[in-house]
C-alpha cells in the first residue's frame, strides 16, 4: 500500500517548529519490581524520534504500557523507567508529562518529551473522536510508528490521523509493511512459512491465507499434533484439538492440489509429564503411545525442516515448534532457528515467542526483518486490512499542508 511516509513529509517541508506527535510501542516487559526486563521496542522506537529532532520539530511521543484501567492512574502503568532509558538513548533529557490530555504540552524546538500511558485517558481503546480531536489540536503532524498496535483503532493509533493537518507512517512502521509485503505479496519462491502455537483454533484463518500462497507450510507445537490426527497418526495425551480436524485436512489437502506440501514430522520427542524435568524420549511417529506427551519435533523431523528452509528463497517465522524453554524440548527450534540464521532467503519473524528464541539463539543479526508486532503482524499474515493503514493511504497526498 502507498502511504505517506515521515521521511517525505521532512523532504517537502521545513518542519523546524512545528509539533510532532510520535505514537510509539514501548509496551515493554517488567519485572515484579517494575524493572525493564527487555528494551528492544525501546530501541525500535529511537530512530523516528531522531528523525524529528535533527529536523528541528518539538517531539512528543507516546504509547500504552500494560493493560491500565482508563481514568486510574497506577504506578505500575507509568513509563517513568522508558523516560529514564529514553534519556539515556537519546543523550538529552526527556521528562514524561501526565495528564497532558486536559493541560497540553509545552514543548519546545528540539526537545523531546514523552506523554504518560495513552491507555490512561477516558475513551482512548474506544477510539473517542472528541479525545482523537483534542490529542490531534496538540500538533502539527502525527507519525504513527507502532506497528504493535496497528491492529487496533484507538484515539492514538487511529482517530487522531483523521484530524491533524499531517498524518504519517514512521520509519518503524514503513518498514514493517515494506517487508511484510515483500514477504507474502510478491515474494520469492519458494516460499516457506513456519507457524506454530498451542492452538489450531488461534491460527487458523492465518493457515487458511498461507495455504494460498506459500510452497511449504511447517506447522509446530500443539498446531502440528492437529495435523498429525489429520493424517492418521496417534498423538497420545498430547495438546491438541480434534474439532479441528477436518479444518486441517481440508489445508493439507488444498496445498496438495496446487503442489505445495505441509511436512508432518516422522519423529517426535516425547515425555510422560510436562515439566522441565521429565525425560526425554525420541521416538518414531508410528511409536507414540497413550500416554506420551509431545513436546518437540525428533532429530530426523528436524534435518527435514532445516533442509527445506535451507532451499527457500522466502521465509515468514511466527513461533517455536517445541517446549523450547526446557533444554530437552529445544532442539527442534534452535536447528530451525540456525537453519533460518544460515538461510540466505529473505526471511521476517514475529511474535513474542518467535523473539524470545531469536534472542535465545542469538541470530537477531542473521534475520533480515524481525518485526515488533505481536497481533498486527498475526492480523497481516491472515491478510486482514490494519485501519491505520487506510487512514494513512488517504493522507498519502497532503504534502502542502503545513504552513
Amino acid at each position: 500500500m502507498n502511504i505517506l511516509k515521515f521521511s517525505d513529509v521532512i523532504k517537502a517541508n521545513n518542519i523546524a517548529g512545528k509539533k510532532v506527535f510520535i505514537r510509539s510501542d514501548l509496551n515493554v516487559p517488567l519485572d515484579e519490581n517494575g524493572n525493564i526486563t527487555e528494551y528492544t521496542r525501546i530501541k525500535a522506537s529511537i530512530p523516528a524520534i531522531q528523525m524529528a529532532l535533527e529536523a528541528g520539530a518539538a517531539v512528543m511521543v507516546t504509547s500504552h504500557l500494560g493493560r491500565p484501567v482508563e481514568g486510574e492512574f497506577r504506578s505500575k502503568d507509568s513509563l517513568i523507567k522508558v523516560a529514564q532509558h529514553l534519556s539515556e538513548l537519546l543523550n538529552q533529557k526527556v521528562e514524561l508529562i501526565s495528564n497532558w490530555v486536559e493541560n497540553g504540552v509545552n514543548v519546545k524546538s528540539g526537545e523531546v518529551v514523552l506523554l504518560e500511558n495513552c491507555r490512561l485517558n477516558k475513551g482512548e481503546k474506544k477510539n473517542s473522536d472528541e479525545l482523537a480531536k483534542k490529542i490531534a489540536s496538540l500538533c502539527d503532524i502525527f507519525v504513527h510508528d507502532a506497528f504493535g498496535t496497528a491492529h487496533r483503532a484507538e484515539a492514538t493509533t487511529h482517530g487522531i490521523a483523521k484530524y491533524v493537518k499531517i498524518a504519517c507512517a514512521g520509519p518503524l512502521l514503513a518498514n514493517e509493511l515494506d517487508s511484510l509485503a515483500k514477504a507474502l505479496n510478491n515474494p520469492e519462491k519458494p516460499l516457506l512459512a513456519i507457524v506454530a502455537g498451542s492452538k489450531v483454533s488461534t491460527k487458523l484463518s492465518i493457515l487458511e491465507s498461507l495455504a494460498d500462497k506459500v510452497d511449504y507450510l511447517i506447522v509446530g507445537g500443539g498446531i502440528a499434533n492437529t495435523f498429525m490426527l489429520a493424517s492418521g497418526l496417534k498423538i497420545g495425551k498430547s495438546l491438541a484439538e480434534p474439532d479441528l480436524v477436518e479444518k486441517a485436512k481440508n489445508i493439507i489437502q488444498k496445498m496438495k492440489e496446487r503442489g505445495a506440501d505441509v511436512p508432518i514430522p516422522s519423529d517426535v520427542v516425547t515425555a510422560k509429564e510436562f515439566s522441565s524435568n521429565a525425560k526425554p524420549v525420541i521416538k518414531a511417529v508410528s511409536d507414540i503411545e497413550d500416554d506420551d506427551l509431545i513436546l518437540d519435533i525428533g532429530p530426523n523431523t528436524a534435518k527435514q525442516f532445516q533442509e527445506q528452509i535451507l532451499k527457500a528463497k522466502t521465509i515468514v517465522w511466527n513461533g517455536p515448534v517445541g517446549v523450547f524453554e526446557w533444554a530437552a524440548f529445544a532442539n527442534g527450534t534452535k536447528i530451525i532457528a540456525q537453519a533460518i540464521a544460515h538461510s540466505f532467503a529473505f526471511s521476517i519473524a514475529g511474535g513474542g515467542d518467535t523473539l524470545a528464541a531469536i534472542a535465545k539463539y542469538n541470530i537477531e543479526k542473521d534475520i533480515s526483518y524481525i518485526s515488533t508486532g505481536g497481533g498486527a503482524f498475526l492480523e497481516f499474515l491472515e491478510g486482514k486490512p490494519l485501519p491505520i493503514f487506510e487512514v494513512l493511504h488517504t493522507n498519502q497526498t497532503k504534502l502542502d499542508l503545513i504552513s
